[in-house]
């Protein structure tokens, strides 16, 4: 074992603080990653609260890991020291399961292993992430990283971007599409910038009339102030697909109607409170509700790929580790533009 540094959680109440705690050594197929940036995630903040239930504690939140390599195991083929890496939302999963064999480790039917907040298969232990110096992970679950792009920048495409990657590619959105995102955070606006990038016609709905700016730099197309009924009816029946990244409670009926015959709309977001539906909603075009998760490491791994080839990357605010509670509170007011990263060199 060596010691690591990191911050945690105690409780669902405590602020995050220094915590120290065991890495295990690599093993055979196991990477060392030395952690330079995390990007922080809105379900760091759901999971160290317990929100979702089933929190354990202490934790140490992060799963979107950018680093460099420090050592590996003996059969490790596909990475080296000095090597630049990732690790994303799971670092494990059965491997077996007809999900796993299909490269949906994500949808393991025997239960992924989070990169934190989740328990080792064989051991038990607790997994603990990003929020740290290092991280010892199977090389599996590591991914390649393109010197092309800014590291920082990179750490948010690790579950923002394939969280909005993962969805496009699956329902083919490309040229012609119509694709609406619905919020413009730390997902919508990797959203925008990814389905713009494949050639789709990009709309923001949004209930912030100050947001158009930003979205229109981004990459959006239009933008339609949600609270707005005339903007909203000249939009009616119009989209292919709509990206809705929002976790607040919102009504999925006045989007669905937005749809146009066989239209999808794509759940990204986990608001608090289940959505009342109306049947003849869906009924009367043909829509679909659908819901969507990360993606595989395989389908990571393409994404991460895809972004260097494009110049793809999110946009960031850059703190230091002791400003993490503060940058928690900020977002829950959706005071950032458009995702925060830590730079874990603050914790030397």
């Amino acid at each position: 074992m060596s010691i690591a540094k990191g911050y945690a959680a105690q409780n669902a109440t405590s602020p995050l603080g220094p915590f120290k705690f065991d890495r295990r050594e690599p093993g055979a197929h196991d990477v060392e990653i030395e952690i330079l940036y995390c990007g922080v995630c809105h379900s760091d903040i759901h999971q160290a609260r317990n929100e979702w239930g089933g929190s354990i504690f202490p934790m140490v939140p992060g799963h979107e890991i950018v680093g460099k390599v420090t050592r590996v195991g003996a059969h490790v083929k596909n990475f080296k020291a000095g090597d630049l890496a990732g690790v994303g939302c799971l670092v494990d999963s059965c491997r077996t399961c007809s999900s796993c064999q299909q490269g949906f480790e994500q949808y393991c039917e025997n239960g992924m292993v989070g990169t934190y907040n989740g328990r080792e298969r064989g051991t038990g232990e607790p997994t603990y992430g990003g929020y740290s110096d290092k991280i010892v992970t199977d090389e599996s679950f590591v991914l390649k990283v393109s010197e092309k792009l800014e590291l920082h920048r990179v750490a948010p495409l690790l579950c923002a971007g394939i969280t909005t990657y993962s969805p496009l590619r699956q329902w083919k959105v490309g040229k012609g599409h119509r694709v609406a995102v619905l919020g413009l955070g730390g997902l919508g606006h990797m959203a925008v910038k990814l389905a713009a990038s494949m050639g789709a016609e990009v709309t923001v709905l949004s209930t912030s009339p100050n947001k158009e700016k930003d979205a229109k730099e981004l990459g959006a197309h239009k933008f339609v102030v949600t609270k707005n009924p005339d903007a909203l009816a000249a939009v009616k029946n119009y989209f292919d697909f709509i990206i809705d990244t929002v976790s607040a409670d919102h009504d999925l009926n006045l989007y669905l109607s937005l749809l146009r015959l066989d239209g999808t709309m794509i759940l990204l977001g986990v608001p608090p409170n289940s959505p009342q539906l109306g049947a003849f909603n869906l009924i009367g075009k043909r829509r679909r509700l659908a819901g969507s998760l990360i993606g595989g490491i395989k389908e990571t791994q393409e994404m991460l790929d895809y972004c260097a080839e494009h110049n793809i990357m999110s946009d960031v605010e850059v703190i230091p580790i002791s400003e993490i509670n503060n940058a928690y509170e900020r977002m829950i007011k959706g005071d950032v533009h458009y995702r925060f990263v830590i730079d874990l060199k603050s914790l030397s």
